[in-house]
């Protein structure tokens, strides 16, 4: 069963995993400080999502915060001083990498604020369904920092460039509705209605053919920086391991028979 939020922010662990069924939800918990992220947990994220994609049982993932906020970014007072910032970026960056090349698809699940680098990490996720009191903001300049945990390169593509210089470069806050209209944000669902809608298609997806959604996320985030020559090639290989698979066969037969298929993502290839 999962965790409830209440139990979430009771515990002293800063990042929970609790899976049910093939959902792992994975939790950033440090209310007091608005689920800030400092060098500890960075690693402890980052071994969460390596588990993710290393697991076989799970299908999907979802990341949220404790005590009514997703996240407030780096906690820039907690970290160790004497690492290098290199070595610290680089830690970070390791997070970003195995998010986005995770195989399998990554629901962020926000509330309250999502700034810095927080706001980044949902975005870093293939969908993000927000409650209406969310906000958001590319905070960096406010603190004489740039963007970092991806920030460069994904705002551009998700809304534009003259968009994404406004809100890097003045880094004010955005409230949901605001980020849904240009495209940051999934969905908008009421407090009292987001755990269940996040549930339900966290369930859907996990239902979905693993392999084939695994090479779908691959194209559609390669598809940025290619050719529509090389996107078509990209296509036509992914296909092929598709077809390698039960599922292929699982679906057509169910479109035959007029059921629900069921998808393993076990190789049809001995």
């Amino acid at each position: 069963m999962a965790i409830k939020p209440e139990e979430r922010a009771s515990t002293e662990q800063p990042v929970l995993t609790e899976r049910d069924g093939a959902v792992l939800t994975v939790t950033l918990n440090r209310p007091h400080r608005k689920n800030a992220i400092d060098r500890g947990m960075w690693s402890l994220l980052h071994e969460a999502v390596c588990t993710a994609r290393d697991s076989a049982e799970v299908r999907v993932v979802v990341l949220t915060g404790a005590g009514g906020d997703f996240c407030a970014g780096a906690d820039l007072g907690g970290d160790d001083d004497t690492q290098h910032p290199l070595d610290r970026m680089g830690g970070i960056n390791d997070v970003a990498m195995a998010l986005h090349e995770l195989g399998k698809p990554v629901i962020a699940q926000v509330s309250g604020v999502a700034v810095g680098a927080g706001w980044n990490l949902a975005l870093g996720c293939d969908l993000v369904v927000a409650s209406p009191e969310a906000r958001f903001s590319q905070i960096f300049a406010r603190r004489g920092l740039s963007l970092d945990f991806g920030g460069s390169w994904l705002l551009p593509r998700i809304v534009g460039l003259q968009q994404a210089k406004r809100l890097a470069l003045l880094g004010d806050f955005v409230e949901a509705e605001e980020a849904r209209g240009l495209g940051l944000v999934t969905w908008v669902k009421n407090l009292e209605d987001i755990d269940g809608f996040v549930a339900e298609l966290a369930q859907r997806l996990s239902h979905g053919p693993p392999v084939a959604l695994a090479q779908t996320k691959a194209l559609l985030n390669e598809s940025v920086d290619q050719t529509f020559q090389q996107a078509l090639a990209g296509e036509a290989r992914a296909q092929t391991v598709n077809f390698a698979t039960e599922d292929t066969t699982a679906a057509f037969e169910a479109f035959r028979t007029k059921t629900e298929p069921e998808f393993t993502g076990r190789w049809a290839v001995r």
